[in-house]
């Protein structure tokens, strides 16, 4: 199954929710352009407020083993920026005691929607690692549509 190459990210103020989505046979180049439009869309957020995020890899797959270690720290480091630990980041326990979690900007992540197509991961962070404000899906649109009626506050 070849899916089409997506790797944007984008603010919805109105909503305070960063969609960041990446999709397709990817390397290391693409990864690297998503992450460049994940931290352009953090950017966009303003000081001292709150966001959540819903992280889209539905269709995801590294084409090589270099592509999939930058992909894999992407998303935990750049939220450990923001204050959020995500909830499969001690299955990496060398990495996860090298974290280091602040508010850049006094920007704080509250919650987070995951969703990629393998199942069995999927299923396995939810039991393991999921939380009232974080969760994993293998449907990208219950996963937005649960992120999306989370209210949150500054």
């Amino acid at each position: 199954m070849t899916t089409q190459k997506i790797m944007e990210s984008k603010w919805f103020a109105d909503k305070k929710m960063l969609v960041t989505h990446i999709s397709g046979d990817v390397n290391k180049g693409d990864i690297e352009h998503w992450e460049n439009s994940l931290k352009q869309s953090l950017e966009q957020i303003q000081s001292n407020d709150n966001f959540k995020i819903f992280v889209n890899m539905h269709g995801f797959k590294a084409i090589d083993i270099d592509a999939h270690k930058r992909f894999r720290a992407v998303i935990p480091l750049t939220l450990a920026e923001y204050g959020w630990k995500v909830g499969y980041v001690d299955l990496f326990e060398d990495e996860a005691k090298t974290m280091i979690f602040k508010n850049t900007g006094g920007i704080k992540c509250v919650t987070a929607a995951h969703s990629h197509q393998d199942e069995t991961k999927m299923e396995h962070y939810e039991t393991q690692f999921s939380s009232a404000k974080e969760h994993f899906f293998t449907d990208p649109e219950k996963a937005e549509r649960w992120i999306e009626a989370l209210e949150i506050n500054n």
